[in-house]
């Protein structure tokens, strides 16, 4: 297990060479960079433009600077933010917090939903339950994520019950330890809500899929034979095996949640990584977009590493090989 840990560690080093340079490629086509709108501004002469293009290195080609951006990224250095005014390190710091929280929040949400719901689908199948919950399935699915952040905006903003943005109130600094928690989850409520319903259908779905296999395996059929209670039968044998399909889906899960939360996040102002990458691309901040980008393929990768490890810790049968 460690090797193969190391393995897909080192797997990571091309992974993020490849997209980094794509990205890096992309946002060189666009005419523009984050010095354009100061050479709008009339009172900059060119003579200060051209030395802070010289500083950023933005008169050399784009695979120089690409270069240079990786060597300093080697020393610790992912740039600076000129709409921001700060590191990006410092910047990424701010946002991963408020990511991080959010789709762990969704992932456990969804998964709280789906996993029972699925079980209790496949034990029941073409029961009133199945047929509801099925239903219920296809139209979270027709409801794409933006769409469900626009009504949860307006929703808070009619009825005054949930926050509109942000991830904490103007008193959270003055609020005791527990309240400021309290605080948290409260504005936690919606986006959670949003980004974690339209990943319960999906995993439902393989849940039932998955149950229903299982069931008909031959050592359910054994298990019923030597007289274990049905109780023992469905959540001891059946749901272990039947739960693996949906940790090996769990690091791409993130990766789409993450997709999501850009979305979720700028319809509902929620400060996090997806309105720091939009904002980014917006006014061409480019480290920024580029330190963003590293983040979400770690995201990824580390989502899939932990799914391996679950899934060899939940099944012991399963053996990574060289």
């Amino acid at each position: 297990m460690i090797l193969f840990i190391v393995r897909r560690l080192l797997a990571l080093i091309p992974l993020l060479l490849g997209v980094t340079f794509m990205v890096f490629f992309l946002m060189s086509l666009t005419q523009t960079n984050y010095l354009t709108p100061l050479k709008a501004e009339r009172d900059i002469s060119p003579q200060m433009i051209e030395a802070l293009e010289k500083k950023f290195g933005l008169d050399k080609p784009w695979y120089e600077r690409y270069f240079l951006w990786l060597n300093n990224v080697l020393h610790g250095d992912f740039g600076y933010s000129w709409i921001y005014k700060m590191s990006v390190i410092e910047l990424l710091m701010q946002r991963v917090q408020a990511t991080l929280l959010l789709n762990l929040s969704s992932l456990l949400l969804a998964w709280c939903i789906a996993i029972p719901i699925g079980v209790l689908s496949a034990i029941y199948k073409d029961s009133l339950l199945d047929r509801l919950s099925s239903f219920l399935a296809y139209i979270s699915i027709s409801f794409p994520e933006f769409f469900l952040a626009l009504l949860a905006v307006y929703f808070a903003a009619r009825t005054g019950w949930f926050p509109i943005g942000g991830l904490t109130s103007i008193e959270y600094p003055f609020l005791s330890p527990i309240d400021k928690l309290v605080d948290i989850a409260y504005h936690l409520v919606l986006p959670t809500l949003v980004l974690g319903i339209g990943g319960v259908a999906n995993m439902m779905r393989i849940m039932r899929g998955s149950f229903l296999d299982a069931i008909r395996a031959d050592y359910v059929l054994t298990a019923r034979a030597k007289g274990l209670p049905e109780n023992a039968v469905m959540f001891r044998h059946v749901l272990r095996n039947a739960i693996n399909p949906l940790i090996s889906t769990f690091g791409y899960v993130i990766a789409g949640l993450l997709s999501g939360s850009l979305l979720v996040e700028n319809i509902m102002n929620y400060p996090g990584i997806g309105q720091l990458i939009y904002s980014a691309l917006m006014k061409q901040d480019q480290f920024v977009v580029l330190g963003s980008v590293v983040f979400s393929c770690l995201l990824l990768v580390l989502g899939n590493l932990i799914a391996d490890i679950l899934l060899a810790w939940v099944d012991p049968r399963i053996v990574h090989h060289e």
